[in-house]
């Protein structure tokens, strides 16, 4: 059976001590929730910290003997951790820097280096619970550096890591110092998720300016494995809210609400105290709707629910300071004898009172200014499952909103949007409420939290299982000695190499990458074994080629297949034309006009657009309406447009590095065939050569080549072999 391992900052019990007694109180948290309803075919196991800190050695001993029962596993915490790990560099670096107030961030070395530290201690607690087979998930901004340090010590094992904070854009992220070291962190990690796909493209930014790994539909090369990152919105446990226990309204607080509710329209306001949350700008906005429309005044209250979080840091102090006065005020300048605008709770509610509170609620106004998912607008929308009555007012800001289409999308800096917004919720009528309700809902139905554990999981298996089919292609020591011995043992031998990307590595300037003494002794080791026939099938231009690599005497094709060197003599293929090359020319210079860092590469029968100096999005723009241009003007020719390692080059169509294979093919009977490209124009080399070649794409690209290298030091090392 395939095991489970969950790592996260919290176990799913607390651990409290009461009148000397470990006592030990289950979390309820949306994690726990969804992470239990995996299935039974994961056997799972826990690693947090308990929530306590624990000095006593024969207590620790108790603890960890009792929680292992049920596969949970502590990692214990010292005073001075919790402070400078958790309070200090994770929640006064990382939270305040990831949800844009760097006002309140604070950069201090001390708090680093506690977080590296909790973070190598938890991976000595983890490193020994692996087994081989078991797909290990990390979770969330305290334990960024974890996933790198169980991958040195299991390089194979199958490691996923989930965000639940919003990921910032690249121009705030890049303000972070040791934000190179979080992010090798983070890609430690076989498979990262985040809430939304603002922040899994703000993460994907960062790394390749960051740490150079450029992505491909969200799948990057991190040396020797495929990453992928991808979007994976948490939902909750529906029925839950959609359908609580009838014992929850008993209580009397339940029964309070209610009552309330019958003798106004109630707008609900539930949050952790945070910055984040934007509870001073929601408070104003509402004293706005209550000055611009006083008819609503003693008719509407906002029960507005504060619960307490990180009380002895100064930002929240002062934070909870300011809401305290802003209530005050507007009670003070609003209120009569007969109704309070807002009724203020500075404390948490039972789960039964909380529901009753959504249930008779006509409005939840949740406003955060940053909030990575936000699950109280979800609970709010399964609440109403039952009486279809209820309006979702949700900031654009929350991660919620790119589910939620059917709410009421507010600016939470906007007052008057909110105003407006309040306007159109009080007013809306019934079928319309049922309408949105019911969108949003089928929604939570089918995205529940257990759904999201699901695909997560199942899509790190898929990824763990196509990363053994990497590793079955990869070729290794034994089938290195296969390659060789092949070779050796053959008397007519056609080796056909690629260059760029292959040879020689990419660099900004194309003319940069001339080749070194290493790869021409290797190309003329190669070439002087008798009955070999060396072969470099290049895109590059004829000219260059010449230059660099003419006097070894090998057999060549330039620009893909347009130009071919054999027997010590260049022939281009017969009737290709170059009338076209004027008004592709001209599109070209206008890109590199309005596209700075870009720039032109003219060949013989081609032209080609780098732009590999400038930003990857902007490129990939031009791109797209580079291409748009070229359908239009290359209608009545018989062109073709390549693309390329950040180039895209057009010249005559029916010629490519597979015909041109062709024609080296058909020289003579050879009894070892051997390929290795880097990029989609050495597929059709591949395609051209029979089952028995040995094809290597280089790189972890999907292919038909037969095996994989990892990279142009691979390639160097592998050819090396057939030298010695």
């Amino acid at each position: 059976m395939s095991r489970l391992v969950i790592i996260s900052n919290r176990l799913p019990v607390t651990i409290k001590k009461e009148a000397g007694d470990l006592i030990y109180h289950p979390s309820a948290g949306g994690l726990a929730t969804g992470l239990n309803s995996l299935d039974e075919s994961f056997d799972k196991i826990w690693i947090g910290w308990p929530g306590q800190d624990i000095k006593d050695e024969w207590e620790r001993e108790t603890v960890r003997q009792d929680l292992k029962k049920d596969g949970l596993f502590p990692v214990f915490l010292t005073q001075e951790q919790i402070e400078l790990y958790y309070e200090g560099y994770s929640n006064k670096t990382i939270w305040p820097h990831f949800h844009y107030f760097t006002q309140y961030t604070s950069y201090r070395d001390h708090y680093w280096e506690a977080y590296k530290q909790v973070n190598r201690q938890f991976a000595d607690e983890v490193i020994p619970l692996i087994k081989e087979g078991d797909l290990v998930w990390v979770h969330d901004y305290q334990l960024m550096l974890l996933p790198a340090m169980i991958r040195e010590a299991y390089p194979d094992v199958s490691i996923g890591f989930f965000l639940h904070i919003p990921f910032p854009s690249y121009e705030v992220f890049r303000i972070l110092p040791w934000r190179k070291e979080i992010l090798e962190g983070i890609l430690g990690a076989d498979q990262i998720g985040f809430h939304t796909f603002g922040y899994m493209r703000h993460f994907l930014s960062a790394v390749y300016r960051i740490c150079g790994f450029e992505h491909h539909f969200g799948m990057l090369t991190v040396g020797d494995r495929l990453v992928n990152v991808d979007m994976f919105p948490m939902g909750i446990d529906y029925d839950k809210y959609a359908h609580p226990e009838p014992a929850s309204e008993e209580s009397e607080t339940a029964q309070k609400i209610i009552q309330l509710a019958q003798e106004q329209k109630l707008i609900i306001s539930i949050d952790r105290l945070d910055y984040s949350k934007g509870i001073p700008q929601r408070v104003r906005a509402y004293a706005n709707f209550l000055e611009k429309h006083p008819e609503y005044r003693g008719k509407v209250t906002l029960v507005m629910i504060v619960v307490p979080s990180r009380a002895n840091v100064s930002q929240y102090q002062a934070l909870k300071q300011k809401i305290d006065n802003l209530v005050g005020r507007v009670n003070g300048e609003y209120g009569n004898f007969g109704w309070v605008p807002i009724q203020y709770f500075y404390r948490s509610l039972d789960f039964g009172d909380l529901t009753t509170l959504y249930k008779v609620a006509d409005i939840a106004l949740i406003t955060p200014l940053r909030d990575g998912m936000n699950l109280v607008a979800k609970e709010f929308i399964a609440s109403k499952e039952a009486s279809k009555k209820g309006v979702l007012i949700l900031s654009e800001m929350a991660g919620a909103h790119n589910e939620l289409h059917d709410s009421i999308t507010v600016n939470p800096q906007d007052r008057q949007d909110i105003t407006k917004a309040l306007l159109q919720a009080l007013t809306m009528d019934e079928a319309e409420q049922a309408k949105r309700l019911e969108g949003m809902q089928e929604k939570l139905k089918q995205h529940d939290v257990r759904n999201w554990a699901a695909t997560f999981i199942n899509e790190q298996k898929k990824l763990m299982e196509s990363q053994k089919e990497n590793i079955v292609k990869r070729i290794d020591r034994d089938l290195r000695k296969e390659i060789v011995k092949d070779y050796h043992d053959a008397e007519n031998r056609l080796i056909i190499l690629d260059y760029d990307g292959t040879l020689m590595p990419f660099h900004k300037d194309p003319q940069a990458v001339v080749p070194g003494e290493e790869v021409i002794n290797l190309l003329k080791a190669l070439s002087s074994h008798p009955g070999t026939k060396l072969v470099v099938n290049s895109g590059r231009d004829r000219t260059t080629l010449e230059n660099w690599l003419g006097h070894l005497g090998l057999d060549m094709a330039a620009e893909h297949g347009v130009w071919m060197k054999r027997d010590g003599k260049w022939q281009s293929n017969p009737g290709l034309t170059i009338s076209w090359k004027a008004k592709i020319r001209q599109v070209l210079e206008n890109m590199v006009e309005r596209t700075p860092g870009s720039f032109i590469e003219e060949k013989d029968f081609s032209i080609a657009w780098h732009y590999r100096r400038i930003d990857p999005q902007l490129g990939e723009k031009r791109v797209r309406e580079f291409r748009d241009v070229l359908l239009y003007l290359t209608a009545n020719d018989d062109l073709q447009v390549l693309e390329g390692n950040k180039v895209v080059e057009i010249k005559n169509a029916g010629v490519s590095k597979g015909k041109a294979t062709i024609n080296w093919l058909e020289e003579g009977k050879w009894d070892f065939i051997m390929a290795l490209g880097d990029d989609h124009t050495d597929e059709d080399t591949f395609k051209a050569l029979p089952d028995t070649a040995h094809t290597i794409k280089v790189g972890l690209d999907k292919s038909v080549a037969r095996y994989n290298l990892l990279s142009v030091e691979d390639v160097r090392r592998f050819l090396g072999r057939f030298t010695e």
